[in-house]
C-alpha cells in the first residue's frame, strides 16, 4: 500500500511520478517492470523515482493492516484544544507511539489525533497521557464503533 505523505511545498512532482504513485496505489506490490511498461520508463528509472519519492517523504510504501485482526480492539479520534502554541503541542502529541495520525485543524478542535489501542483500559491510559502533555487544554474522544471505509487509492488528482 502506498500512502502519500506531506512532503512539503518544495517537493513538486511531475506527471510520470504521479502515474507511478497511482500504479502503486492500485497495487503496492506491482513490479517496477510492470510500472515502467505502464508509464513508459525502464525498470531502473522507475526504481530510482520510487526511491526518491520515498526518501523525500512524498510517499510511504507500507502494509496496511486491520487493527482488530492484530488484537487492537479500540480505535478513536481524539479532538484536542490547545492552551498555547498549537504546533508545538501537536508535535508533542504526534511523537507518541500510540498516535498514528495527527493534524492541526480549524474548528472546535485545534488538533485531531487518531489512536489505536488494545482495549478500553489502554485507551484511557493514552487519553490520560495526552491530557498530561504541555499545552493540552482539553480533549474529546470519539471511539470508533464500526469501520465502513478505509481506502488509500485516491490517486494524485
Amino acid at each position: 500500500m502506498t500512502v502519500p505523505h506531506n512532503g512539503g511545498p518544495g517537493n513538486a512532482i511531475d506527471a510520470i511520478s504521479k502515474q507511478i504513485i497511482e500504479q502503486l496505489q492500485e497495487d503496492g506490490r506491482r513490479s517496477y517492470a510492470a510500472i515502467g511498461k505502464a508509464v513508459g520508463l525502464s525498470e531502473a528509472a522507475v526504481r530510482q523515482r520510487v526511491q526518491k519519492l520515498v526518501e523525500n517523504r512524498t510517499m510511504q510504501i507500507v502494509a496496511v493492516t486491520d487493527p482488530l485482526q492484530l488484537g487492537f480492539t479500540r480505535q478513536a479520534m481524539i479532538g484536542i484544544v490547545a492552551a498555547q502554541d498549537i504546533n508545538a503541542t501537536a508535535d508533542r502529541i504526534a511523537a507518541l507511539p500510540e498516535v498514528d495520525y495527527c493534524v492541526v485543524t480549524a474548528g472546535p478542535s485545534d488538533i485531531l489525533a487518531e489512536v489505536i489501542c488494545a482495549n478500553d483500559e489502554d485507551l484511557l491510559r493514552v487519553v490520560t497521557k495526552i491530557r498530561g502533555i504541555e499545552g493540552v487544554q482539553s480533549t474529546t474522544t470519539f471511539m470508533y464503533l464500526s469501520l465502513k471505509k478505509q481506502e488509500y487509492n485516491w490517486g494524485t488528482r
